[in-house]
């Protein structure tokens, strides 16, 4: 078995399969009861009915129009969306620095920004990890390999990237702003005295100053805010900026006042267009085909499985799907038969498995509660495409839940039992806490997946299943589960409770109440409603009902006895039953109240559960008006005042008395100025309510106090939002309004009311049409999107849709810009810069005039640079265009690599002397960054670079003709081995090449050189062909780096005929030509012994042959008369032992005519030395071999060869290699010939002028 590949997913374990048989079948509680004690040990199982079970699809797929969900997968999983959030972040930011964010690339992967800023800050910050030096401890934790320095990459990224953000994050960004600095400071005034004409040039300017330093020097600079106009130079940022920005800049307030924006709750889109069950049919078929490149059928539910949790897993690929969830099959039928419908099978009609049965069968829970609530005691309908999925959830009130596939494409599956269900949720919590602290029921939302194995592996068990058609998935109390859809599917799902789940579901309200989350429907209400039914219910279930009633009385009376002791006196009757749930709501936890409830006079609209009775409102419970029967009232109190003044006597308490008489006047005088003043102050109104506590008098301006406190605080806090319209957003507006309409009437409560209400509906109407606007296909002009802005602009709301639209004004203002200032005064745009605006015109939604032209203008220079390719690229060639046009930059590399120290001294030279332009990617930058005349400057930079590497690599490799001792250790042509067999020399590199490892092209015309792959890059058509693309690129008008290059390789080739011109003008072409003809004649008179069969004898080699590369040149006649005149030479000897040395009689070989030694004398160097000792025919010599390696043969016969160059000495065949048949049939030239013969030709060479050399060569 193949080990799985890293990050690749493993599937988890199968979960349970149940087949029942028909006895089992029938009662569908009684058969899941029994297998409960084995299925909910995994969470999910699966339940294949019996085969002759097969309910008919009963769904009106006429009326069955549904609006899909739009999923992202990469937005699904938690850990992928908390790092697309980061980057989303990052690129905000630095978009408002007035840069474009790139993610840079490390070893060919994307640099993951988010596991090297957390791994960072793990680490102790920027600071802590440059100082302990542990960059290469963080490249190895994010899985590079160490000893590769990528460290020092790493926090270079992280310092050009991520270190301005943080900085930012935790304010260290702010400058400290000079005390007393102002954004402008206006330059002074000219003197009275003097008055300007109207030609003068005094003016009164505002002068930009740094608000850090103060100084306004440095005016090139200093940079301007885009967002309030500050002013700041770019080395007083921290940190400081290198150089001005290219786009809008915001200065750091206005840079946290963006980016300080609350985020929006992730949820999912609806999709644009409604669907019926055959169009989504289509396109999800056509989806899965094209994604897969093979029939829906074919396609492996493994590779299926694989590839969705790869693309949750990236972030690179984004793939979007189309959900049909949670139709109300109410609405549009169920797919089981129900009555008054097309299908009224009795027995599946009947079914306990039929889903629209299965809630309300007698041992169901939920048959006892009255409403009909979609999706728990009513169907939904699911309609699936390939990689759709429902992500980690449980079901409401932690209930059970049973999903039947109709028909299509298998459901997969993922369950965890309902014990690891808070391990579950704090795995998740910690692995994406950013998630959670934006969204605390993140969980409850079902819009978060989280990969399987990264639970398994945080020893969460997960477990899967594949529902096919036909089988039924039954998920377990409090089981989380989540999955995808293969494919084309349609399933329908509904909730059930059985009596097991009674307490289960009690303690899912206090879990509900815990984190304030809105319940279903009221358990408490509904087991009063079971205990009601106690006489008709089966003896188990009553008993179930009876022991979860005893826990629901026991928690009340303690709640009410604590209530009590709070000093909650009042009560009255209500019947609940009679109230909508929305009105019976905790204002603190939403748990449903039905049993109990607080309410206060201060705010009669809000509702407190028992547990929440202290946080209804700020009315003392102890001590409050409420509670206190016996009080006085102000007029009883003043009438017993007075009556205390007319008793003959004087009370002790009498003073007392007074004076809380006193205070109550005060009180009511006070109470008075507040309740007519239009918007008394909150403050003010709550200092008198706390007044009162102290005033043991029933004082009747009390509710009305209390009503205004809580209007005057609810206009508090509108107009603190109306004055922030950054922060007004739409929901904002929706709770407030929602509040005001709980309040008391007043006429300043109702101006606001009305103001909120007609900014609310402004602001929606805005929003949708400028939604329309911005996503309407053709794309609207950016004059009408520049005139539905000027209206939106002076709207006192935050509006996302108004802002984006702000943005994509500007942006494609900048972009209009651009694309007129590109082609300004006649200049011609580089395709790099016209690429790059067409390219950002995608992202902008407005229709922009430029675009079509500069889209045909990139379509013709593809199709020019496609015309290009067919006249020089060569059939399957590595090169690009670029490549072939451009002078060579990589002489020297692969094979052609030399070592010679003076090519070495050469490359240093031509280092020194121009730029660093090694690389083809380097010369494309250079011609694309460069002017017009400067790109010629360029390439003639590379081109002598070039021609300086080139002659030196001929040298070298003309120095591997040497004589060498050992061959072995010499290394030629593409195989880079020794040289062996038949050779091939290349015109231009002047290496040697085995026959065998390189295509000789046999249709090489006269006095056409043969070059090897290496030399040989393009074809090379004539200058009449070429002539025509440059100008066909010139009419086009664009400027790129392969139209440089050819223009400047015509510019080489033009100047090269003006020379030859010149030199056939001034007569210099003729002699030059003598003197090459002079010397090809020696060349071609050596061909017959140097290119045709020249054999090269190296120590411990076999033979090496060079194979003639030049047609024509020596003549038939002069080849047969060379062949006529061969000699060969074979020497016999006695035996050796017969001799201490044998004597050796050679026969003479006839010497060559005398025209042919003129020749070979004409070529030789004067001063050559090498071993060529003159011809003896003494015995003493010719038993000597000239070889210096001679291996001294001996036996009965030791055959001889004479050399037939010019030293005319003899070798033992055996020392250089030589068969007799070889011998007799070929002419034999040494080694010390050889080499004259190719000093001769490089001499030669050289003879040639230098100018003609060079530009033959450029050639």
């Amino acid at each position: 078995m193949s080990q799985p590949q890293l990050n690749e997913f493993i599937p988890p374990p199968e979960c349970p399969v149940f087949e029942p048989s028909w006895e089992e079948f029938a009662d569908p509680f009684a058969y899941i009861n029994k297998i409960r004690p084995i299925a909910e040990k995994t969470g999910i199982c699966k339940i294949r009915p019996p085969q002759e079970w097969q309910p008919p699809f009963a769904c009106d797929v006429d009326r069955l129009k549904f609006t899909p969900r739009i999923q992202r997968l990469n937005e699904l999983e938690a850990q992928t969306r908390v790092k697309l959030n980061f980057l989303d972040q990052i690129a905000k930011f630095w978009e408002l620095q007035g840069c474009t964010l790139k993610i840079p690339h490390v070893e060919r992967k994307i640099l993951d920004l988010y596991q090297l800023n957390k791994l960072v800050n793990e680490e102790g910050g920027f600071d802590a990890v440059c100082r302990e030096r542990r960059w290469t401890k963080i490249s190895v934790k994010m899985g590079f390999a160490p000893g590769k320095a990528i460290g020092s990459h790493l926090r270079a990224h992280y310092e050009r990237i991520l270190f301005p953000y943080n900085l930012f994050q935790t304010g260290a960004n702010l400058p400290v702003l000079m005390p007393g600095s102002a954004l402008k400071q206006v330059a002074p005034c000219l003197s009275s005295d003097i008055t300007p004409s109207s030609n003068s040039d005094y003016y009164n300017v505002d002068q930009y100053i740094c608000l850090v330093c103060g100084s306004g020097s440095a005016e090139d600079r200093l940079l301007l805010c885009d967002g309030c106009d500050d002013s700041y130079h770019i080395f007083c940022l921290i940190p400081p900026l290198h150089e001005v920005p290219k786009g809008d800049w915001r200065c750091p307030k206005c840079l946290a006042q963006e980016c300080g924006k609350p985020p929006v709750a992730f949820g999912f889109e609806q999709a644009s267009r409604s669907y019926t069950l055959q169009t989504f049919g289509d396109m999800a078929d056509s989806f899965k085909s094209d994604y897969f490149n093979m029939p829906v059928h074919m396609v492996p539910t493994e590779l299926v499985e694989k590839e969705f949790w790869r693309l949750v897993s990236t972030i690179e690929e984004d793939v979007t799907v189309e959900y049909g969830a949670d139709i109300a099959s109410k609405e549009f039928g169920s797919g089981f038969p129900v009555r008054n419908s097309h299908f009224e099978v009795s027995h599946y009609l009947s079914s306990g498995w039929n889903l629209n049965n299965m809630p309300v069968l007698d041992a169901s829970v939920l048959t006892h509660i009255t409403a009909d609530i979609c999706g728990m005691k009513v169907p939904w309908l699911y309609v699936g495409m390939c990689f759709s999925s429902f992500c980690w959830h449980i079901e409401d009130h932690w209930s059970y839940s049973i999903n039947y596939l109709h028909w299509g494409e298998p459901k997969t599956w993922y369950g965890a039992p309902g014990y690891a269900a808070e391990h579950l949720e704090s795995v998740m919590k910690k692995l994406a806490p950013e998630l959670f602290e934006s969204q605390p029921d993140l969980l409850h939302q079902l819009v978060t997946i989280m990969n399987p194995n990264t639970l398994m592996n945080n020893g969460i068990p997960i477990y899967r299943t594949n529902q096919c058609a036909g089988e039924f998935v039954i998920t377990f109390p409090r089981a989380y589960h989540s999955g995808f859809n293969q494919g084309f599917n349609f399933a329908e799902a509904v909730n059930f409770c059985t009596m097991d789940w009674m307490p289960i579901g009690r303690s899912c309200v206090d879990h509900y109440r815990q984190l304030s989350r809105y319940c279903v429907f009221s358990h408490d209400e509904m087991v009063c409603n079971m205990a009601l039914k106690a006489k008709t219910m089966d003896v188990e279930l009553a008993s179930a009902v009876h022991e979860d009633m005893k826990v629901m009385i026991q928690d009340e009376k303690k709640l009410r006895e604590w209530v009590s002791k709070l000093g909650v006196v009042l009560s009255r009757q209500v019947d609940y039953d009679e109230l909508p749930d929305e009105e019976r709501q905790c204002f603190k936890c939403r748990t449903t109240c039905y049993l109990s409830g607080v309410t206060c006079g201060c705010s009669s609209d809000k509702m407190a559960c028992l547990y929440h009775a202290q946080s209804l409102c700020s009315c003392p419970f102890r001590g409050g008006k409420s509670q206190n029967h016996n009080e006085l009232t102000v007029e009883e109190l003043r009438s017993f005042v007075q009556q205390l003044d007319n008793l003959p006597c004087n009370i002790r308490q009498a003073p007392l008395l007074k004076d809380l008489l006193a205070r109550v006047d005060d009180f009511q005088q006070c109470s008075e100025r507040l309740l007519s003043d239009e918007s008394p102050s909150p403050q003010e109104l709550q200092d008198l309510l706390d007044v009162s506590l102290g005033l043991d008098v029933e004082l009747p301006q009390l509710p009305t106090l209390r009503e205004r406190l809580e209007q005057a605080r609810w206009l508090e806090v509108v107009q603190q939002a109306s004055s922030r319209p950054d922060s007004l957003c739409l929901d904002t507006m929706r709770r407030l309004i929602d509040q005001g309409v709980g309040l008391a009437p007043h006429s300043s409560v109702e101006k606001a009311m009305a103001r909120l209400q007609e900014l609310l509906t402004v602001s929606e109407q805005w929003e949708e049409k400028v939604l329309g606007l911005m996503e309407a296909r053709p794309c609207h002009s950016i004059d009408t999107l520049e005139a539905a802005l000027q209206e939106v602009e002076n709207i006192p709301a935050y509006l996302p849709n108004c802002l984006e639209l702000k943005d994509v004004v500007t942006k494609a203002k900048k972009w209009l810009h651009e694309a007129e200032t590109l082609q300004l005064g006649g200049r011609i745009p580089v395709l790099e810069s016209l690429s790059e605006l067409v390219l950002r015109a995608e992202g902008i939604p407005v229709r922009l005039e430029p675009l079509s032209r500069l889209e045909a203008l990139i379509s013709d220079v593809q199709n020019w640079k496609e015309s290009a390719a067919k006249t020089f690229l060569l059939k399957n060639t590595p090169f690009t265009l670029l490549e072939v046009l451009c002078p060579r930059c990589d002489v020297g590399s692969g094979n052609h690599k030399l070592k010679s120290k003076k090519l070495k001294e050469v490359s240093q030279l031509v280092k020194k002397s121009s730029t660093k332009l090694e690389s083809v990617c380097e010369i494309e930058r250079a011609l694309s960054e460069s002017k017009d005349s400067a790109s010629m400057n360029t390439l003639a930079e590379v081109q002598q670079r070039e021609m300086a590497i080139l002659l030196a690599l001929r040298d070298s490799n003309e120095a591997k003709l040497l004589p060498a001792e050992n061959c072995s250790a010499l290394n030629v042509c593409v195989c880079q081995k020794a040289p062996l067999g038949e050779m091939v020399q290349c015109e231009l590199c002047r290496d040697l090449f085995h026959c065998g490892c390189v295509a000789m092209a046999a249709d090489l015309e006269f006095g056409q050189a043969w070059l090897c792959p290496l030399c040989k890059r393009s074809k090379k058509p004539p200058l009449d062909k070429v002539l025509p693309l440059l100008a066909s690129l010139q009419r086009i008008r664009v400027r790129l780096p392969e139209g440089d290059a050819l223009r400047f390789l015509i510019e080489r080739t033009v100047r090269w005929q003006h020379r030859v011109q010149q030199a056939c003008t001034a007569g210099l072409l003729s002699v030059t030509l003598v003197v090459l003809n002079e010397i090809f004649r020696n060349v071609m008179l050596h061909d017959e012994l140097r290119w045709k069969r020249l054999s090269v004898q190296y120590s411990g080699c076999t033979d090496i042959y060079f194979h003639s590369t030049v047609k024509g040149g020596v003549s038939k006649k002069e080849s047969l008369s060379s062949q006529s005149n061969r000699t060969k030479r074979r020497k016999e000897s006695s035996d050796s032992q017969h001799s201490e040395k044998a004597k050796k009689s050679r026969k003479k070989k006839p010497k060559k005519s005398k025209e042919r030694s003129e020749e070979v004398k004409r070529v030789c160097s004067p001063g050559h030395t090498s071993s060529d000792p003159a011809p003896s025919d003494s015995e003493e010599d010719f038993s000597l071999c000239a070889a210096p390696w001679c291996r001294e043969p001996e036996g009965d016969e030791v055959n001889w060869v004479q050399c037939d160059g010019s030293c005319n000495q003899w070798f033992h065949q055996v020392c250089v290699g030589l068969s007799a048949e070889r011998a007799e049939k070929e002419d034999y030239i040494c080694i010390s010939c050889t080499q004259i013969s190719f000093s001769a030709c490089s001499r030669g060479r050289m003879q040639v002028p230098d100018p003609l050399f060079l530009e033959v060569e450029d050639t």
